[in-house]
């Protein structure tokens, strides 16, 4: 049974994938906001109003959602609600939760590119559509206010906008600085590293974002905060950052230079490495295995530590 703590209620919501639940938060000041919303699933939707009623609210008393992040776990339930209710996120949250044809196609288009650039054979091609499959457990809405980097959230002056892009383009975590509060989402997890997934670029034809530099940068960020509880997006709270941030710092490196050492045979692409990492979980769990293969690359090329050159569109790996 959920219960306040210092104005914020954890309320844990049910999902359909493998991550398991999602909590999302529900926040008391001169507005009542709830940070995250689940999936939209009819059992997503019966949990968070049996906790909300265990808190003496219903859905229709909240003012305001605010988004960590566009990831369907976390936004999708925004269908649930009344289209009145104000949404605030950071920008980018905006052409995932409000699609359009157009990004949709161009969605399409960026991952079939990326498809021939990983070295990705046609008879896998048909594991594209796994890439979208989420989608719909996600909401079809509009932001109603942006959030960046600095910015208070209305009638929540305490809270802090920190923009914490890598698991998401449109990732952000909410500080409160008088009592060294964190709301993460999914930038900062207990047991396990979140995975810097893979997103087009904000415009077609740039070069695509590389969320595992993203996310070292944005982990790292959190050094400057004299931070002394995390609220997670799934999982429990964590109570010793510093030491957390410097763990899976040290294990990102690790697992790279690991990486690294496949290459020494030869040069390799993206899917090679990805096969060879996961050689359980490629098919079923493209995008997730992709993304990390990707990220570990990216990784290394940031520290000189690999080249690549193109054969047509395909890009191989090597050591330098």
């Amino acid at each position: 049974m959920p219960e306040w703590k210092n104005n914020i209620a954890k309320i844990t919501i049910p999902t359909p994938f493998a991550v398991g639940d999602v909590n999302a938060y529900l926040i008391k000041g001169d507005r009542l906001a709830l940070v995250d919303t689940g999936p939209k699933t009819d059992e997503a939707w019966a949990a968070l109003n049996k906790q909300l009623a265990d808190l003496g609210y219903a859905p229709d008393d909240i003012e305001m959602a605010v988004l960590t992040h566009d990831h369907p776990d976390h936004a999708g339930l925004l269908d649930y609600f009344p289209q009145t209710l104000d949404v605030h996120g950071h920008r980018l949250n905006e052409r995932w939760i409000n699609r359009t044809d157009e990004f949709l196609t161009m969605h399409d288009r960026f991952y079939l590119g990326l498809f021939d650039e990983f070295g990705i054979p046609e008879s896998f091609h048909r594991l594209a559509g796994q890439l979208k499959k989420s989608l719909k457990f996600s909401c079809n809405r509009s932001l109603t206010g942006e959030l960046s980097e600095g910015d208070t959230l209305p009638g929540l002056e305490d809270w802090r906008v920190i923009e914490t892009p890598g698991h998401a383009q449109s990732h952000v975590s909410l500080y409160r600085e008088k009592d060294g509060v964190l709301l993460a989402g999914d930038h900062v997890l207990a047991h396990i590293s979140p995975n810097p997934l893979l997103e087009p670029p904000i415009n077609e034809g740039e070069e695509r974002p590389m969320p595992q530099l993203q996310y070292n940068h944005s982990l790292a960020k959190l050094r400057d905060y004299p931070i002394g509880l995390v609220y997670t997006g799934h999982g429990t709270e964590v109570s010793k950052l510093p030491e957390l941030i410097e763990r899976r710092l040290t294990r990102q490196h690790e697992r790279a230079m690991s990486v690294k050492e496949m290459l020494k045979d030869g040069p390799k692409t993206v899917f090679d490495l990805c096969r060879q990492l996961f050689p359980a979980a490629f098919e079923r769990e493209l995008g997730l295995t992709l993304s990390e293969t990707a990220g570990q690359l990216d990784y290394l090329q940031s520290l000189g530590e690999i080249e690549f050159s193109f054969e047509s569109k395909t890009k191989y790996y090597r050591v330098r």
